[in-house]
């Protein structure tokens, strides 16, 4: 898969993931990873940069002596999942295209 599609597609499965509630990493890699491989190499980027688009937040909080990263997904998080799901049905229809899945209506 392209690598660019792969990490648009990844930073969604984050921006959903978080849709639900605030969470932290090793939960949001529990959740996702029904669905698609991630590890803790490719969220914490990820989440770095979802941070610096704004379109999550971050909390710090003490949890069992330590301090865990909360994240939670903001508005513009939740509005870019939703331009997404609407970019996703253009590529379906290229995908049926290239795959030969179309009628040709001129026939």
């Amino acid at each position: 898969m392209d690598i660019q599609l792969r990490r648009g597609i990844l930073e969604v499965c984050v921006l959903k993931a978080l849709s639900g509630g605030e969470s932290y990493g090793y939960q949001i890699i529990k959740d996702i990873s029904p669905f698609v491989a991630m590890s803790e190499s490719t969220l914490y980027p990820i989440l770095k940069r979802l941070e610096a688009s704004g379109a999550l937040t971050v909390e710090s909080r003490e949890h069992n002596g330590r301090l865990r990263k909360y994240y939670s997904v903001t508005p513009v998080g939740l509005a870019r999942i939703g331009a997404f799901l609407t970019e996703w049905e253009e590529v379906t229809r290229a995908y049926e295209f290239i795959k030969g899945d179309w009628k040709n209506d001129k026939g």
